[in-house]
């Protein structure tokens, strides 16, 4: 197998959650690793992905949301650091799309889920470094990470949907 690391300044992970019935808010996890091995990278069905996400790291541009996001109501960044990723089966759709199933760990508690990825493309970088090119998406009930907070809104509904959209766009290299 070959080793393939993430190009961190040309890679995101993010996120997308209802706020208040009527909008969404967006995110970021500034600091993250993740390690990719393969037979060959175009073809990721033999592969072995871990992803580790720096909890403390969210952003969404608005420092005491953040902070209350690594507080105890939501991830509880001082007790859980990290959100790790480890993929289980990956399954070929077609020549480009993949269903990478694994299991994501939140606040030690461990589910299942599916990313839909893409592969796409392949290019040499001016300074002669091989790249490879992937995005990933799913969509998780954040309740069953235990990520509870919530409040009722006067008009009703909730201030937080449960569902969040989460959004990978990763540029690999050759370790």
């Amino acid at each position: 197998m070959v080793k393939y690391a993430v190009d961190f300044s040309h890679s995101a992970i993010t996120f997308s959650v209802k706020h208040m019935m009527i909008s969404n808010v967006k995110g970021s996890f500034d600091s993250f690793t993740a390690i990719v091995e393969a037979d060959t990278i175009e073809d990721l069905t033999t592969a072995k992905i871990s992803v580790v996400i720096d909890v403390a790291s969210i952003s969404t541009k608005d420092q005491a949301r953040d902070h209350h996001l690594s507080s105890a109501d939501f991830f509880h960044a001082d007790k859980y650091p990290k959100i790790y990723f480890t993929s289980k089966e990956i399954i070929a759709i077609n020549e480009h799309t993949y269903h990478i199933i694994g299991d994501l760990t939140i606040k030690e508690v461990t589910n299942s889920i599916i990313f839909t990825t893409s592969f796409i493309g392949h290019t040499k970088s001016p300074w002669g470094q091989e790249k490879y090119g992937f995005t990933a998406e799913t969509k998780v009930n954040r309740r069953d990470f235990k990520l509870l907070y919530n409040a009722v809104l006067e008009s009703g509904g909730l201030l937080i949907g449960e569902d969040v959209d989460v959004f990978i766009d990763f540029q690999l290299y050759l370790v």
